[in-house]
């Protein structure tokens, strides 16, 4: 009787519930935010009342928001896709398709309609709601110092308008770059119409709805600059910093130095240094620079000494007041198509989901890529890298992957330019030189003008 007395006895004291169990919905709302995604996932599976919390609308809408913005939050409002938020994120998670469409001019029946002319090594970028393209090189050897702009807004329709914008332009130039800061433009060097390299700074600005784009010389404060060059690549890599990378300089000698510009608030003038690092960046042109993290930035590819076409990858980190560069190697051994990856003259553009797609360029022997790459940056540590020797070996597999095209498919090209709206999910592509109608010829070579946005497969 004394044991079933203990044994009844026992079974009436069960423990107390865990203190999380005590909490309202929306303080357990509050602290999923603060959670990893795998965390919130695990936090699920522990009981009815956890997984339809973890799993419900507005918390993945809010994950959504906190990962990718709030722009691109909208950006799908206004897509109509009529799928739960949580299986949105996981779609976007394992991204594996594009499809491209070609947009068209509103007035394209209006035969005196204008539209920019085709180019190549020119600068296309996204600010302020606008798409902005100036520059470039053409057929025959002129650079263009033309400015257009066109408004895409939220809608990201297939028809847009050009309008040619009213400026002062900073002088004709190809393989110059231009990066967004904040709701300004810095555009930096290139080649002009006598084949000088340059190294000027401009701030451009867009303003009277796009008709207008103002640029101004900025002030370099000291006698420090970057020696002239072009083919270089440049990205921001701080609110007000902007990094430069490599190119061709005088007398067509390729460049591995890095430098940085620190800009002033109101972005009137700027200051430069350059980044002494103990990793050997090797000289290059046609390369990318790709934003992926406050004081991280990517590159990758172009043309190295000796015209090889490169297809290495290095990290700029800019954090805790050293700046130095590390080179990633990649284990390919269960990625059969990297051998398809070296490239030049092609794009990398920072999308939704935190990858760099990758699209284009061409090879050694020129021929020109119409494949779709993404670079998955989250496997590439904020923090706490361990470098041996300036470098760092991850897994190639789970951090590439070739997409698939859907629909039109654009034809190959190099030196074309491309920029994500300001919700990552559409990216513009503009001009570049494809090949020509003469195949047999190596230097049948054609300009293009032709605009196409990709769009990420989400609702497939």
């Amino acid at each position: 009787m004394a044991e079933i007395a203990s044994t009844s006895s026992s079974r009436g004291h069960q423990s107390p519930p865990a203190p999380i169990m005590n909490l309202a919905d929306d303080h357990l709302f509050t602290v999923l935010l603060l959670l990893p995604v795998d965390s919130i996932l695990s936090f699920s599976a522990t009981c009815k009342r956890f997984r339809d919390l973890a799993c419900s609308d507005s918390l993945w809408e809010s994950l959504w928001r906190r990962e990718w913005g709030p722009s691109s939050a909208e950006s799908v409002k206004s897509s109509g896709l009529l799928l739960p938020w949580m299986v949105l994120f996981k779609r976007v998670c394992k991204l594996d398709s594009v499809s491209c469409h070609k947009i068209s001019n509103l007035d394209d029946d209006d035969e005196s309609s204008l539209l920019p002319l085709p180019r190549a090594s020119h600068s296309l970028n996204f600010v302020t709601d606008y798409l902005v393209l100036f520059g470039g090189g053409r057929e025959g050897g002129r650079h263009l110092d033309d400015t257009w702009t066109a408004y895409v807004g939220e809608s990201n329709q297939k028809t847009l308008k050009w309008k040619k914008a009213d400026s002062v332009t900073p002088g004709g130039r190809f393989g110059h770059t231009c990066v967004v800061i904040g709701d300004s433009l810095v555009l930096f060097g290139g080649i002009n119409d006598r084949g000088e390299r340059l190294n000027d700074t401009w701030i451009g600005r867009v303003g009277c709805h796009g008709k207008q784009l103002t640029w101004k010389l900025l002030a370099v404060l000291g006698s420090l600059k970057p020696p002239p060059r072009g083919a270089h690549a440049a990205s921001c890599i701080s609110e007000k910093t902007m990094v430069v990378q490599g190119g061709i300089g005088l007398s067509g000698v390729r460049l591995g130095d890095t430098w940085i510009l620190e800009l002033s608030e109101d972005l009137n003038s700027g200051t430069w240094h350059e980044v002494v690092s103990n990793a050997l960046l090797p000289p290059r042109s046609g390369h990318t620079l790709t934003y992926i993290r406050e004081n991280q930035v990517v590159l990758f590819g172009g043309r190295g000494l000796g015209y090889d076409v490169l297809n290495d990858v290095w990290l700029l980190d800019t954090q805790e007041q050293c700046e130095r560069w590390i080179q990633i190697f990649y284990d390919f051994r269960d990625l059969e198509e990297s051998a398809s990856l070296p490239r030049v003259g092609h794009s990398a553009t920072l999308i939704l989901g935190g990858r760099i797609l990758i699209y284009g360029g061409e090879d050694t022997f020129r021929h020109k890529k119409d494949d779709f790459w993404a670079l998955d940056v989250k496997t590439i540590p904020s923090k706490g890298l361990q470098v041996d020797g300036g470098a760092v070996c991850l897994n190639g597999s789970k951090a590439w992957k070739r997409l698939d095209g859907v629909s039109y498919r654009p034809k190959g090209r190099s030196f074309h330019r491309a920029c994500a709206d300001g919700s990552g999910r559409y990216v513009y592509v503009f001009g570049g030189m494809v090949d020509g109608l003469n195949l047999a010829v190596t230097s049948s070579l054609r300009f293009e003008n032709e605009l196409f946005m990709v769009e990420l497969i989400l609702g497939l």
